[in-house]
């Protein structure tokens, strides 16, 4: 895989995804999860979007016009994000990126 751009992009809501993900399908003591969350935080090579109340409300106009969807919360104001920046590729094995017309590079 070649990275064309220096810095992964991800939002507060992913890094709060991520802690719950790893404290209930690891056996990783909570301490080793939020020592790698952090680093994720402070690393250079990320980019961390806080979601602010505009952004928050779009997501909710968001999912509202797409009922037929089981995107969550979180994959909303990711899409939104990607949209925004003109992003195209989203480093996830989530079918959902892909149904909202985004490629998934893990798989």
């Amino acid at each position: 895989m070649k990275w064309r751009h220096e810095r992964v992009i991800t939002t507060n809501y992913v890094l709060g995804e991520l802690v719950a993900l790893l404290g209930s399908r690891t056996a990783l003591p909570r301490s080793e999860v939020l020592a790698f969350v952090r680093t994720v935080r402070e690393s250079l090579h990320v980019e961390l979007i806080h979601v602010a109340p505009p952004l928050d409300a779009a997501r909710w106009e968001f999912l509202e016009q797409r009922q037929d969807k089981s995107w969550s919360l979180t994959d909303a104001v990711s899409f939104l994000v990607m949209q925004e920046r003109g992003m195209s590729e989203a480093l996830t094995t989530d079918h959902h990126f892909e149904q909202a017309g985004f490629v998934t590079l893990l798989r």
